[in-house]
């Protein structure tokens, strides 16, 4: 009788350990799930962060192109009026 529950008692240990092992196995593979995420979590970033330096880069240009548009207006617009006051003064003369 010992004996059979001495058996039983191992045969127990035994199913644990196996279990214990499948879910050693399972947790390393979700660990290893969630590093691959993480690598790709921060190739997506730098991928953000790249395309925003583009981005940025791109508005400056824009803007540099805007402000001398508008400054070429600006000077065109003060321009020709005085070119104007200045023909007709020096046909008057």
């Amino acid at each position: 009788m010992a004996d059979e529950a001495v058996v039983t008692l191992l045969q127990e240990i035994r199913d644990l350990q196996r279990q214990q092992v499948e879910n050693s196995k399972l947790t390393l593979a979700n660990q290893q799930e969630a590093l691959a995420n993480q690598q790709q979590s921060i190739a997506n970033q730098q991928q953000s962060i790249e395309r925003q330096k583009q981005l940025m880069g791109r508005s400056k240009a824009t803007w540099i192109v805007l402000l001398l548009f508008i400054g070429g207006v600006v000077f065109l617009s003060v321009f020709f009026p005085l070119l104007s006051m200045l023909l007709r003064f020096t046909r008057q003369n």
